[in-house]
């Protein structure tokens, strides 16, 4: 495993390049299996939802913890809220208005999700621990 190694990656719509940088990223944090997966799913479902619903860009910062690894998702035009985070989708109706289903499975499948607006951005930090029962 890396220590104090810190990814910092421009989103942009070559997702395919981001998903590669996040799951060596992941490798070398000690991520394995199902939680490098989510990890990759994750990063690639928040990018997309910069880049759809956002407008104005943004870029991704990983890094690794005693526990697991961190993601911090800026998006430039802050047009993510806390209202966002919180919405469910309508599964049995098998629709959604905008990003509501990625973020509600990026809330699934982490093991904690916070928003916070800085300098007129929005910034989501995604932890995942490297076993999904670990504890802080």
């Amino acid at each position: 495993m890396i220590s104090e190694f810190r990814l910092q990656w421009p989103i942009t719509r070559d997702l395919a390049a981001l998903r590669e940088c996040v799951h060596a990223f992941g490798l070398a944090a000690g991520l394995t299996g199902r939680r490098l997966q989510d990890l990759v799913f994750v990063a690639n479902e928040a990018a997309t939802n910069v880049l759809r619903h956002g407008g104005a860009g943004g870029a991704l910062i990983a890094w690794s913890d005693d526990v697991g690894v961190n993601l911090k998702v800026v998006d430039a035009a802050a047009a993510l809220s806390e209202a966002d985070l919180s919405l469910e989708p309508d599964l049995a109706a098998g629709h959604c208005v905008g990003h509501c289903v990625g973020l509600w499975l990026i809330r699934r499948l982490c093991d904690e999700v916070s928003l916070e607006g800085v300098a007129g951005s929005a910034r989501l930090h995604l932890h995942l621990h490297r076993r999904p029962d670990a504890t802080a």
